[in-house]
């Protein structure tokens, strides 16, 4: 019984491997004369990631919070058309989803102006600059924060929470 199996497993590969060498092979002259597509870091500079982009907090006009930054949608040559922008909801859960125009929204390295309830800046009951902590709680004004050269701080989009809340819900299609 084991010989019967031994044979027809024998039979097989040697049926699935005369398949393998009956294929055209492709050519690899044409390979060989490609030239390798790597650029240096210098030849992006200026040029933001991606994968960075998504989860960007966006703020109004008057440096109020209006959501963040979802997803982008492109087209099939890859240009950025809309930004999907994520508003309201808690922790992802009740979140409206709505898509904007790519080029309505403004990026901006600097960090959000607060100016807290009384309008001063750094007021009390206002948001703290920056923070950073490391051993003993040491804090550093945001105007010694060196901006990310691959990324933007923020992102800039003139409506307010309401608006975008009132605004039809984008829903991914699955067709």
């Amino acid at each position: 019984m084991f010989a019967r199996y031994l044979t027809t497993g024998v039979a097989g590969a040697a049926l699935m491997a005369s398949v393998a060498f009956a294929q055209t092979p492709t050519a690899t002259s044409d390979r060989a004369n490609m030239a390798p597509s790597a650029a240096s870091d210098a030849s992006f500079k200026g040029d933001w990631r991606a994968s960075k982009l998504a989860g960007l907090s966006v703020y109004n006009d008057n440096n109020e919070s209006i959501g963040s930054i979802n997803d982008l949608l492109t087209d099939r040559n890859g240009n950025i058309k809309a930004a999907v922008i994520s508003v309201g909801g808690f922790l992802g859960m009740g979140a409206h989803l709505v898509a904007v125009p790519f080029d309505k929204i403004k990026f901006v390295n600097e960090p959000v102006a607060y100016t807290g309830v009384s309008g001063a800046p750094n007021a009390p009951g206002s948001r703290p600059a920056s923070t950073t902590t490391t051993g003993a709680a040491t804090t550093s004004p945001a105007n010694n924060v060196k901006p990310n050269p691959w990324y933007p701080d923020h992102a800039v989009f003139n409506a307010t929470k309401d608006s975008l809340t009132a605004m039809p819900e984008f829903k991914y299609a699955t067709e």
